[in-house]
This record gives structure tokens, C-alpha cells and sequence, in this order.
């Protein structure tokens, strides 16, 4: 199995590990949209108002344009530590310890705009880049993306169960045939329901860290549903899907 996150705005700062080695990365056939992207950007990040303009920020983050400048020099650390936010608070995978430690950074991925798909343990530099920037060139990063990543996605699903995660700006990046697609959702008392937004990264982030370690191996979404009731959430199945239902 897979459980393949979405990544995050914000990024842990420094890292012990050398400068990004593109070769060192799993799915080597997506180094070439790698190195145009990252060449782009460091490009880019000679002309600040042109960058702030690509990359949705204001001025007031200008250190993200620091980052990108510094794209090939900077420290890496592994994926999975460099994502921070709501999800990643929730999957809390430090915490994790010896056989379920191991099987999270067997199956953790991350659907990235700048590196279309990371595993945990590979080493990246903190960038920005978000699904929806808008590079120069006219092409947005699903154009760029779609034609080698999917191939890529839909290779990893004939081995592995996947898990999908992302939002929907990052699966359009790439679809996963066959993945088990989940959503979340607060239900009244009324028995009414709503799509839940931000919250939904805490209960998708406290899903990914049931499923990263379990000794359960599912190959299918009702063996992962099982998995997800046993750990004390409430879900329903539908096909593929998967919703998690919480108190409104």
C-alpha cells in the first residue's frame, strides 16, 4: 500500500543532508520535468515582483524567492520531514517507533508541483511551488506534469494499493487508476452533512498515520475502511470511494 499526501505551503527550514541530488530520487523518469522546473525557478528568482506574481505571494514573503534562488545549494532533509501544516501535525510520523516507524516511510508518498512524486525518505530542499502557480511559458504545471507522471502513477498501482490523499489541484497533476479516493465530511445533528475545508487536513493527516503503520497489508477500499473502523474512525464506502464522517 501507498497513502500518497498532498504536500504543504510551508516547509521546515535548513536540513543535514547534502544538495539535491535529482539522480537520488525515486522515479527516475521524471527527472527531466525536475530539472526543467527547478532551472525555471531559479530563473525566476532573479526578478522578485515576476516571482511573486508566478508564485501567488507578496512581498512579505520574499524568502520563499530566497529558497528558490537557492534550489541546487541548499540543505536537503528527507520529504517527509521538510512538510509541515495540519496533515503532517496529525500523521506526527516522528513519533512513530520501530516496525510501524519502518512501514510509514515504506509508504508514505507526497504528490509534488516541483518533484511530481517524492517518497518519504527522499531528500529535498525547501522551494515553493504550489499546483496552481503560473510559470512563465504559458503551460500550466498539469500540462507539464500529466504526460509523465501518470505513467509513473499508474506503474505504482499495478504493485501497490494507492491511497490518494491530495487535493483536487494536486491529482489533476496526475491520476491514479484504481487508487482508493477519501473525502471528509461533518454531519449534523439533524443528519444533515457538509464538505469539510480546512479541517480536513487533521482527519485525512490522522487517517495516513493509521494506515502508515498498520501491520494490515489491504488490497482493496474495504479492507482500508476496515482498518480505518478498528482505529476508532467513522467511515463509509462507496465503490473506491471512501468518505470519513465527523460531528459537525
Amino acid at each position: 500500500m501507498i497513502v500518497l499526501l498532498p504536500p504543504s505551503e510551508t516547509k521546515r527550514d535548513g536540513g543535514d543532508g547534502p544538495p539535491l541530488r535529482l539522480a537520488d530520487l525515486g522515479a527516475p523518469d521524471l527527472g527531466a520535468v525536475r530539472k526543467e522546473l527547478i532551472d525555471d525557478l531559479v530563473e525566476l528568482a532573479k526578478d522578485r515582483p515576476a516571482s511573486r506574481l508566478a508564485l501567488g505571494i507578496s512581498a512579505k514573503q520574499d524568502a520563499e524567492i530566497d529558497r528558490n534562488a537557492a534550489l541546487l545549494t541548499s540543505a536537503t532533509m528527507p520529504a517527509i520531514s521538510r512538510y509541515t501544516g495540519v496533515l503532517y501535525d496529525a500523521l506526527d510520523v516522528d513519533s512513530l517507533r520501530g516496525a510501524a516507524a519502518s512501514r510509514a516511510r515504506a509508504r508514505l508518498a507526497v504528490g509534488s508541483a516541483l518533484f511530481g512524486l517524492v517518497r518519504a525518505d527522499d531528500a529535498i530542499p525547501a522551494y515553493r511551488l504550489s499546483a496552481g502557480s503560473k510559470l512563465p511559458g504559458g503551460q500550466t504545471l498539469a500540462a507539464r506534469w500529466k504526460p509523465v507522471l501518470e505513467p509513473v502513477l499508474a506503474d505504482l498501482a499495478t504493485r501497490d494499493l494507492v491511497v490518494d490523499l491530495r487535493s483536487g489541484a494536486y491529482a489533476s497533476l496526475g491520476r491514479v487508476p484504481g487508487a482508493v479516493d477519501v473525502d471528509v465530511v461533518s454531519e449534523r445533528a439533524d443528519g444533515s452533512r457538509a464538505v469539510v475545508s480546512h479541517f480536513n487536513k487533521a482527519h485525512k493527516g490522522r487517517l495516513a498515520r493509521i494506515l502508515a503503520g498498520s501491520r494490515a497489508e489491504p488490497d482493496d477500499a474495504a479492507a482500508v475502511a476496515a482498518i480505518a473502523r478498528r482505529a476508532g474512525l467513522r467511515v463509509e464506502r462507496d465503490g473506491t470511494a471512501i468518505t470519513i464522517v465527523v460531528p459537525a
